[in-house]
C-alpha cells in the first residue's frame, strides 16, 4: 500500500516527519517498507510555455520558443510528437538534473541552439505504467494555470512523500487511506477529518433505468447507481497525481473516480457504460463450466463454476471481485455510467484470481476483507464525484440487493486477562483512553468490560485481539521487561544431542556432505532395504504418493539424492543424514510409530581423481567399511561384521550387517546393481546405523591407560584357508586362543592365484605383543604363536604357508 503523505496530512491533524510517522507505524503494528519523495534527485525543472512551434524540415524536430519567467523566451529543440505551441510543459534548463543524475547542458541539434530539454514524466523517472496514455509517446502537458518559471514539483505532487506499508492479512483495513488515517490518528491520539460529499438528485428514479439480483450464495450484497449526461475527459491533474503516486495509471475521469474511492475508502468499485448493456437487469451469480469472459485486458477469460459472474440478459459483463469485461467498459463516447459496490466472498475471488494468474487491487482488497460500514457511502461518494468531474445527473435511490450486518462486534475480557497476559499494572482508565484513541465504545468495569468494534476493523474478534490492541496504543516500549526466576536447573546437552554431534563431527571429518531428505515416501522405498521391515504408517490424505508413507530406512532418500546429482553430472559424491525413520509394531491406524535415531551414509564416484603421478582410487566396500570403523572407533564400542547374503537391495556378496553386544546395530555394503539401475546412479556404497541403539551401549567410565615403557613385538603368519573363510572368522579364531599380550591384529595381504590350489587363498597378518610390565623374551612370543596357529587350524583349517 502506497500512501500519499500530503494527502493522509489533510485527513489527520499530524505535524511530524514521515521518518518518524514511519518508526512509530513500525512499532505499532504496520511495517513500513520505507519512504519514497518522487522528486527527490530532480533539480531547475520549471513550467514552460510554448510560445511557438516550428517544424524542423526533413526532421521530426521542432524548434520552439519557451517562456520558462526569464527576461527572454527560451530557444528548445524537441522531437515528441504533441509539441504545439500555446501549451505549459516541464523545462529542464541548464544545469538541471533528470532520472539516472542526467546533467542537462546547453548544446546544438542540427546546428541549432537548445538552451534546455522539454521532458516527459518517463525522464523524470516515473515508471511508464503510471503515466497517462495521452503522454506516454510524447511530453506532459501541464494545467493552464501553472505560471511560466514556477517548479513544476507542486503542479505534480512530486513533492509528496509516499510512505510504502507492508499489509499482513489481518491488517486489511490498512488498505485504504481512511483505514491508514484511523491508525494514524489512534497512534497519536488525533481526530480524523473525512470529507463528506451530498449527491444532488434528479426526479428521475434509477429503479426506472436497472434492477439487480443476487443468485449466489457467495454474494452478500450487490448496489448500484446511474448517473447520466456524464461527459467522459482527463481527469483533474490533482487527482491523476493522487493515482500516480499510488502506482495507479490515470484513465479518464469516470475510471479514475472508481480507482479514487478504491484508495481512499478500499471498496473496490467498477463503472459500467449503460448503452452497452443487452438488458435492464444486473445478475450476480456463480458462472456455469464454459462461459467465457473477454476482460478489460482484452484477454478471454474461460469460467468455471468456482468464479462469479455479473451478468446481463444471462451474459457475462464482468469478472467479480477482479476485473470488468471489455464489452461494457467506459470510452469517451459513453454517456450514462452504472456504479457498482458489492461485498463478494473472499475465498472465491481467491481462486478465481489464482487460477487465472488475474490479480488486481481490487481481488486482493476482496480476499483480504473490507468495510461493510462504508459500502453504500463509498457508491453514493463516487456518484458525487461523478457530478462533480463530469457533469453527470445522479438518478435518485440505490437499487441494492442483500444485506449487510453493519452494528459492532461486540468483545468482552478483563482487566486482570490484560495484566497477566501484558506484565503489566494498566487501570481501568487506561483501558478507557486507549479504546478512546481506536475510536472503539467501551462499556463496564475493570471487573468485566466489553468492546464495541466497529466493522472497519474486522480482524477482531476475541480477547487475545482486544490484549494485541491495547499493547499497540500503549505502546510496545512501555510493556516491562522480567527476568525468569533463578530457580531452573543449568542447561546440558542429552545423550542423545551429544552422540548427534559427535556422529556429524566424525562423518563430516570424513569428507561426508550432511543432506537432508524426506521423512514422506513411497510405500516402497519406505520399506526397501529393510530385512524385517514393519507395518506401514501412511498418510490419511497424501497430496501425493510419492509422500504418502513414513520412511523405515535412511538409504532410499539419500540414493534420491545420488540420482538427483549424477543427472547433474555431478558423480563423486559422500554424502550422510541424522535423522528418524519409523517403526511400526503396533496398528498402524491406532498406535504411533516408534521414532529411530538413525545414521546414514552414501558413497559413489571417485576417492580421488587421476592425475599425471596418481590413477584414480574408485569407493569400494572396504573404504565405506571403514569409515564405519572409524565412527565405532571413536566412540569406543567393539562391533563385529558379518557377511549378509540376503538383504533386500543389497548387493549379496558386498553387504556385511554390523553387529553390537549380540544385536544388529546397522548394515555396509554395495547397493545392489539392479537397485542402482531402478535409481539411475552408478555402483553406490551405502550404511546405515542405528544411533538409539548406540547410545544404549554408550559408556561414561573413563579408564586410563598408561603408556607401557616396554617395546612391542611383532610376528608376521601366512595362512592358506578355503576361499569362503572371512576376516572376522580369523579374527575371532586368533581371539580364542586366549593370548594376554595380543594387542593388535592387522591383516596386510589377500592372495589367490598362481602357486595357491583351486578353492583356497592366503591371508597374511601381522600379530603385536606387547606385555605392559616387562620385555617379551622370543620363547615367549613363540609359545603365542604356537597357541595362535593351533587355534586357526582346529577351528579353521587353516595352514601355515
Amino acid at each position: 500500500m502506497l500512501v500519499s503523505y500530503k494527502w493522509l496530512k489533510e485527513l489527520v491533524d499530524i505535524d511530524v516527519s514521515s521518518a518518524e510517522l514511519a518508526e512509530r507505524m513500525s512499532t505499532t503494528g504496520i511495517e513500513v517498507e520505507g519512504v519514497e519523495v518522487p522528486a527527490e534527485g530532480l533539480s531547475k525543472l520549471v513550467v514552460g510555455h510554448v510560445i511557438s512551434c516550428e517544424g524542423v524540415p526533413e526532421t521530426h524536430l521542432h524548434l520552439c520558443q519557451v517562456d520558462t519567467g526569464d527576461e527572454e523566451p527560451r530557444q528548445i529543440v524537441c522531437g515528441a510528437p504533441n509539441v504545439t505551441a500555446g501549451i505549459k510543459v516541464i523545462v529542464a534548463i541548464p544545469g538541471a538534473r533528470i532520472a539516472d543524475n542526467y546533467k542537462i547542458k546547453k548544446g546544438k541539434i542540427r546546428g541549432m541552439e537548445s538552451l534546455g530539454m522539454i521532458c516527459s514524466l518517463q525522464e523524470l523517472g516515473l515508471p511508464e505504467s503510471i503515466i497517462p496514455k495521452e503522454f506516454s509517446d510524447g511530453i506532459q502537458i501541464l494545467p493552464e494555470n501553472a505560471v511560466p518559471g514556477d517548479s513544476i514539483f507542486p503542479y505534480l505532487d512530486l513533492d509528496d512523500e509516499i510512505i510504502e506499508l507492508s499489509i499482513t492479512p489481518n491488517r486489511a483495513d490498512a488498505l485504504s487511506m481512511r483505514g491508514v488515517a484511523h491508525e494514524v490518528a489512534a497512534i497519536y491520539g488525533k481526530e480524523v477529518h473525512f470529507p463528506e460529499k451530498s449527491v444532488t438528485e434528479v426526479a428521475k428514479s434509477a429503479k426506472e433505468v436497472i434492477d439487480v439480483a443476487i443468485e449466489s450464495d457467495k454474494v452478500m450484497t450487490y448496489a448500484s447507481r446511474v448517473v447520466e449526461n456524464v461527459t467522459v475527459a482527463p481527469s483533474p491533474q490533482w487527482l491523476q497525481n493522487l493515482l500516480m503516486n499510488a502506482g495507479i495509471r490515470p484513465i479518464n475521469n469516470v475510471v479514475d473516480v472508481t480507482n479514487y474511492i478504491l484508495l481512499y475508502f478500499g471498496q473496490p468499485m467498477h463503472a459500467f457504460d449503460l448503452a452497452k448493456f443487452q438488458g435492464n437487469k444486473i445478475v450476480a451469480r456463480d458462472a456455469r463450466d464454459g462461459e467465457s469472459l473477454v476482460t478489460l485486458d482484452g484477454e478471454e477469460r474461460e469460467l468455471t463454476d468456482d468464479d462469479i459472474v455479473i451478468t446481463v440478459a444471462d451474459k457475462p459483463v464482468a469478472l467479480a471481485g477482479v476485473m470488468g469485461g471489455k464489452d461494457t467498459e467506459i470510452d469517451n463516447s459513453s454517456k450514462t455510467v452504472v456504479l457498482e459496490a458489492a461485498v463478494f466472498d473472499g475465498k472465491s475471488i481467491r481462486k478465481t484470481s489464482s487460477r487465472l494468474n488475474l490479480r488486481s487491487e481490487s481481488s486482493s482488497r476482496f480476499e483480504k476483507g473490507i468495510n461493510f460500514d462504508t459500502v453504500t457511502e463509498a457508491l453514493d461518494f463516487a456518484a458525487a464525484m461523478l457530478e462533480e468531474l463530469a457533469g453527470g445527473e445522479v438518478l435518485s435511490g440505490r437499487v441494492q440487493a442483500g444485506a449487510l450486518p453493519i452494528e459492532p462486534v461486540e468483545v468482552s475480557t478483563t482487566l486482570d486477562y490484560v495484566n497477566v497476559r501484558l506484565g503489566t499494572e494498566l487501570t481501568y482508565s487506561d483501558i478507557e483512553d486507549v479504546f478512546a484513541k481506536l475510536g472503539f465504545g467501551l462499556s463496564g468495569s475493570a471487573d468485566r468490560f466489553t468492546v464495541a468494534v466497529p466493522r472497519r476493523r474486522w480482524d477482531i474478534s476475541i480477547q487475545a485481539d482486544l490484549v494485541e490492541e491495547i499493547a499497540r496504543i500503549y505502546g510496545y516500549d512501555k510493556l516491562p521487561t522480567t527476568l525468569p526466576e533463578a530457580a531452573g536447573t543449568a542447561g546440558a546437552l542429552t545423550t542423545t544431542q551429544k552422540l548427534r554431534r559427535k556422529v556429524k563431527a566424525l562423518a563430516e571429518g570424513a569428507g561426508l556432505t550432511e543432506v537432508i531428505s524426506y521423512a514422506l515416501t513411497t510405500p516402497e522405498k519406505a520399506t526397501a532395504f529393510n530385512v524385517a521391515p514393519s507395518h506401514l504408517t501412511e498418510l490419511m490424505w497424501p497430496m501425493t504418493v510419492d509422500r504418502s508413507a513414513l520412511r523405515q530406512n535412511m538409504t532410499s532418500g539419500i540414493l534420491d539424492i545420488v540420482a538427483y546429482n549424477v543427472a547433474r553430472k555431478n558423480k563423486n559424491l559422500a554424502l550422510y543424514e541424522i535423522g528418524k525413520v519409523f517403526e511400526q509394531t503396533g496398528n498402524p491406524k491406532e498406535d504411533l510409530p516408534n521414532e529411530i535415531n538413525t545414521f546414514g551414509m552414501t558413497l559413489s564416484g571417485l576417492v580421488a581423481e587421476k592425475d599425471f603421478q596418481t590413477t584414480a582410487v574408485p569407493v569400494d566396500f572396504f573404504y565405506a567399511k571403514g569409515i564405519v570403523e572409524m565412527i565405532f572407533a571413536q566412540l569406543n564400542l567393539d562391533v563385529t561384521y558379518i557377511a549378509e547374503k540376503d538383504m533386500a537391495n543389497m548387493h549379496p556378496g558386498r553387504t556385511a550387517s554390523i553387529i553390537l553386544n549380540g544385536a544388529k546395530v546397522g548394515f555396509v555394503g554395495q547397493v545392489h546393481p539392479q537397485t542402482a539401475k531402478d535409481f539411475d546412479i552408478p555402483e553406490t556404497y551405502v550404511a546405515e546405523l542405528n544411533l538409539s541403539a548406540i547410545e544404549v551401549a554408550l559408556t561414561n567410565d573413563l579408564i586410563f591407560s598408561d603408556i607401557t615403557k616396554y617395546p612391542a613385538v611383532s610376528r608376521d603368519v601366512a595362512l592358506l584357508l578355503n576361499q569362503e573363510a572371512s576376516h572376522q572368522e580369523i579374527v575371532d579364531a586368533i581371539e580364542n586362543a586366549g593370548v594376554k599380550r595380543l594387542t593388535a591384529i592387522k591383516l596386510f595381504d589377500v592372495y589367490a592365484g598362481n602357486n595357491i590350489e583351486s578353492g583356497k587363498k592366503s591371508m597374511a597378518y601381522s600379530l603385536t605383543f606387547q606385555n605392559p610390565n616387562d620385555n617379551l623374551t622370543d620363547e615367549e612370543v613363540a609359545k603365542y604363536m604356537e597357541k595362535i596357529t593351533k587355534s586357526l587350524a582346529e577351528k579353521l583349517g587353516a595352514e601355515i604357508r
